[in-house]
């Protein structure tokens, strides 16, 4: 059993779930939390990890721009830490919305690499 090792960044998480071959469940678990949040969210199973990237990046940037309290609202549901999104430079909004979704998929990448070592 290999030990967590936080991803670095989103290419390396998606690669990482495709090895342990976990990357059904993560999208599972980002529709499920994602709907739970009432911004619902349906990735099929055929999502590639490119398309994951590009659509829930789009999908945070409609949130920053048009749903700001949405937006906080799923971060605490996805249980995103606060203290994470505060370290952020909100000036480029492309960017903000880049690093909050990794934020979002490192901490589903977190629930579903645990759920399976139990």
């Amino acid at each position: 059993m290999s030990s967590y090792l936080a991803p670095i960044n989103t290419d390396q998480l998606l690669s990482e779930a495709e090895k342990e071959n976990l990357y059904a469940k993560l999208l599972e678990q980002i529709n499920k939390d994602f709907n739970f949040a009432n911004e619902p969210i349906d990735f099929p199973q055929s999502t590639s990890p490119y398309e994951l990237k590009v659509q829930l990046h789009e999908k945070i940037y409609r949130l920053i721009q048009y749903k700001y309290s949405e937006l906080l609202n799923l971060l605490y549901i996805i249980d995103v830490p606060e203290e994470n999104v505060k370290q952020l430079d909100g000036s480029d909004t492309v960017e903000l919305s880049e690093q909050i979704a990794f934020l979002v998929l490192r901490r589903e990448w977190m629930k579903v690499w645990f759920r399976n070592r139990l």
